[in-house]
Formats: structure tokens, C-alpha cells, sequence
């Protein structure tokens, strides 16, 4: 069975995965800076505190890894909507050496629709308000995707729409191709298990899906 690292795992797409995964039968490491936040008990689970741009941080937690997911986030306030924003090309500079240098290929990275190449696919009545509320982080989520394309890892970018904590409904869609792609709604949970199941398959590797209910 998979020993999975979760990046971000304290809250969000990062705890709902860390949940799944275990209810899968996975061994998990969560890695946040936050872990504290954290009680689910798990005899499965490992929490570690850490800083994910920190190299001696991530170093410490890539023994006996299999698959890495980086759910990282920050929160929606004024310093997200004005920046710098560094976060996500940060941990990833520092996330894709460690991961090489221990010869770890598996990456999962969970970035949103509107970084990187689906840019483009906002619809144009939306582009403005995007651009200023979101702008900042995603172009840090652009760049962070650029980094993790260049590298020589078995790498999937997972964007999802926009996020809610519903229950899942399992009835998401995964859209491989630019021209299928939209924005739209999707659980949480729903991006958690389309992270799961890619734990043990190949059918999204150097792919880029947007994820959409």
C-alpha cells in the first residue's frame, strides 16, 4: 500500500484528501503549518509541522514516500487580493528538488481553473472581477505551474471551479480538454477523490484537467 505526503493537509482540499485517503486504507504524512489545527487521530496517520518553502522542512518528510498531493492555500483577504504573493512558485521550487533528489516521480498538484493555460477559457464577463480579486495568487498558481511542467516528474495540475464544502456527490466532471473548458462548481470532496483514485493510476499523468460538477 501507498505512503502518500499531503502539503497543506490542515484544511481545505488537503484535509478532505488526507480523510479519504485514510478511509482508502493509505498511509499518510500531513505536512502543514497548522498541523496543530488538526484532530483527526488515525493509526495511519502521521502529522508533522512544517513550512512547505522551507528546505530542511520538506527534506524531512520524503523517506519512504510514494506519491506526493500539494493542496496548498492561502486565505482570501487583502494581502491575497494586493500580494506578493510567492507561496505557490516558492514550496514548489523547493517541493520538485526535494522530490528528485529522493526519487519520488508521483505529483499531484492542486492549482484552480484560471492558472496556467485555462486562463484563457475565463469566461470574459468574469476576466475583470478574477483578475482583481484572484490575480495575484493565481499568477503565483501560473508560475508554480510552470515550474512543475518543466520538471521531469510523472506531474498532474488539478484545477478545480469554484470550491464548497458539500457533501460529495460523485458526479463531477473531469474535462481533459481546453476546449471543454468552463468554470463551474465541485465539493471539496469531490476534487479529494479524483486525487485518490490518481494515487494508484496512470490515465492523468502530464495532464492538466479541470474539475467541474
Amino acid at each position: 500500500m501507498k505512503n502518500i505526503l499531503i502539503m497543506g493537509a490542515s484544511s481545505g482540499i488537503g484535509l478532505a484528501t488526507t480523510k479519504l485517503a485514510l478511509e482508502r486504507g493509505y498511509s499518510v504524512v500531513a505536512f502543514s503549518r497548522s498541523v496543530e489545527k488538526m484532530t483527526l487521530r488515525h493509526d495511519k496517520l502521521v502529522k508533522i509541522a512544517g513550512d512547505a518553502r522551507d528546505v530542511d522542512h520538506v527534506r524531512g518528510v520524503m523517506s519512504e514516500i510514494d506519491v506526493v498531493v500539494q493542496a496548498l492555500g492561502v486565505p482570501l483577504n487583502l494581502r491575497a487580493i494586493l500580494g506578493p504573493i510567492d507561496l505557490f512558485s516558492a514550496a514548489t521550487k523547493v517541493l520538485v528538488a526535494e522530490m528528485q533528489n529522493a526519487n519520488i516521480r508521483r505529483l499531484l498538484c492542486v492549482t484552480g481553473f484560471g492558472a496556467g493555460k485555462s486562463r484563457s477559457s475565463i469566461h470574459p464577463l468574469q476576466r475583470l472581477g478574477f483578475s482583481l480579486v484572484f490575480g495575484r495568487a493565481y499568477g503565483d498558481k501560473t508560475i508554480q505551474e510552470s515550474l512543475i511542467e518543466q520538471s521531469d516528474l510523472d506531474w498532474t495540475l488539478v484545477r478545480p471551479g469554484v470550491l464548497f464544502n458539500t457533501k460529495a456527490s460523485g458526479r463531477y466532471r473531469v474535462l481533459t480538454e481546453p476546449k471543454q473548458w468552463g468554470n463551474g462548481i465541485v465539493a471539496r470532496e469531490d476534487v479529494a477523490d479524483f486525487l485518490v483514485q490518481q494515487f494508484s493510476l496512470q490515465t492523468h499523468i502530464h495532464k492538466s484537467p479541470v474539475l467541474i460538477r
